[in-house]
């Protein structure tokens, strides 16, 4: 019995080394308004809760809020009047300068989501989420801080990036 699971095991790891040879990221399509703006950490890096780098994407800001899953979780997803817990860092699009981070803070954020307690394009962008996930949010200036920004850091009319880890959903 023992050399028939064995035997199974062996053939398993196999299979998953062949399968994880198979493909090539290269030729993976990145998301709408991405630009290959990856700020992903691993799997592993996120286990370990470190804070992520934050790389703004190229050309224009958009108009449209933009969302990139960047780890799925794997846990209940976050919806409006659910309490999240996060863990974030923001950076100005067009200063590419970081403004705020909770991980600097040494710990997370909570809000109602949906209730207006943050800018709209967190309501909007993080409903949706897993618990476990980390989403990047690339924010319109109209669904940030608008005209007015938030002086010194964001300047009047900046679109916002930010990369998000969903820690908890009350």
């Amino acid at each position: 019995m023992a050399a028939v699971k064995a035997t199974w095991t062996t053939l398993f790891l196999c299979l998953a080394l062949v399968a994880a040879g198979c493909g090539d990221d290269d030729d993976a399509p990145t998301s709408a308004g991405s630009n290959e703006s990856s700020s992903a950490r691993s799997p592993a890096e996120a286990a370990e809760g470190s804070k992520p780098t934050v790389t703004v994407p190229t050309g224009s800001p958009p108009r449209q809020l933009v969302e990139e899953d960047l780890i799925e979780g794997g846990g209940p997803s976050a919806k409006a009047g659910d309490r999240v817990t996060v863990q974030y860092v923001g950076v100005g699009f067009d200063s590419n300068q970081e403004f705020d981070a909770s991980w600097d803070r040494g710990e997370p954020f909570s809000f109602q989501l949906g209730a207006g307690e943050v800018i709209p394009g967190w309501d909007q962008g993080i409903e949706g989420m897993k618990v476990g996930g980390q989403r990047q949010l690339v924010i319109p200036a109209n669904l940030a801080y608008g005209e007015v920004g938030s002086p010194p850091a964001i300047k009047p009319n900046e679109a916002l990036v930010f990369v998000v880890d969903l820690l908890a959903v009350e």
